[in-house]
């Protein structure tokens, strides 16, 4: 199903590639990757390897996103947040969304290669392939968890980071990785209690159309709850300091803070301002964690 549109302008076919890529949602992941790069060289690493790898890392986020527009194109046509989206509106062929999606994908593997290692790469293509089929084509119909899984592909760009730098995975990845996975559900689930009419007209077995608003109200919450204290481990690791971890507490419990009212009180407001709040939460984390980081290298280099 697609809108019937006039015929683009170049502009706007310019504008509907850079669309495909979901760039807000790939710079957010881009923000998720740099603490894992000062964390694991403990200081800077070679410029060539930093940026290598996070380009590398954004290329994979916009090719997992492009496959993501081309499985979705028929879904977004029924919701009303996503009808107007470069392929359901008929502003590009699907099949531009697929090779655009295979492009970047190649791109990915030989820029984390080139300037970063094979195993990085590979994490990089696994978080692709994860997104675009496992959760897209498979999961995403099929399964009230579909925002669970899904957040495990959002989750890798830590992953990429400390590979690069130190050619395995090791626990502080995982953690930074484990806080974007558990901070998806309740980020997407109180948009979905929003857009509960969109996600049942398209037939997507989300929470609040399987289980019912109260349930989903009290899955944010526990998600919540398990989110805050991974937020703080990464402090008796020794991988962050008071820089990070102590406005961190002060974040999280303003998001359980959020999360409990929306518990209590089944409105739209508080769900759309939890939903605002975490987009905040995540950034504000990580960008906490590399202020925390560079303090720290700027310690030891004293």
């Amino acid at each position: 199903m697609s809108i019937a549109v006039p015929a683009a302008s170049a502009r706007r076919r310019a504008l509907a590639y850079l669309e495909l890529t979901k760039p807000r949602i790939v710079m957010l992941v881009m923000i998720t990757g740099v603490p894992g790069l000062l964390m694991a060289a403990g200081g800077m690493p070679p410029p060539p390897l930093f940026w290598g790898t996070l380009v590398g890392t954004v290329l994979a986020a916009a090719s997992a996103a492009s496959f993501n527009h081309y499985v979705d194109r028929d879904i977004d046509a029924l919701m009303k947040r996503t009808r107007m989206r470069p392929l359901p509106a008929g502003v590009l062929p699907p099949a531009h969304a697929l090779g655009l999606g295979f492009l970047l994908a190649a791109l990915a593997w030989l820029t984390l290669v080139m300037f970063a290692n094979v195993l990085a790469a590979a994490i990089a293509m696994a978080s692709i392939v994860y997104y675009a089929v496992i959760y897209s084509v498979w999961l995403k119909r099929r399964t009230p968890q579909n925002i669970v899984i899904g957040g495990a592909a959002g989750a890798s760009a830590p992953l990429i980071a400390w590979a690069a730098v130190t050619g395995r995975v090791e626990l502080p990845a995982v953690l930074l990785a484990a806080i974007v996975f558990l901070w998806t559900p309740p980020h997407f689930w109180a948009l979905s209690l929003y857009r509960r009419d969109d996600y049942e007209r398209a037939g997507l077995p989300m929470l609040p159309v399987t289980h019912g608003e109260e349930e989903t109200r009290r899955q944010i919450a526990l998600y919540s709850l398990a989110l805050v204290p991974v937020t703080l481990a990464l402090g008796p690791l020794g991988v962050s300091g008071p820089v990070y971890w102590a406005p961190a507490l002060v974040l999280g419990v303003v998001f359980i803070a959020f999360a409990l009212q929306l518990q209590r009180s089944a409105t739209v407001p508080h769900a759309m301002r939890l939903f605002r709040y975490s987009i905040l939460y995540l950034f504000l984390l990580y960008v906490l964690m590399t202020v925390d980081a560079a303090v720290r290298i700027s310690a030891h280099r004293a």
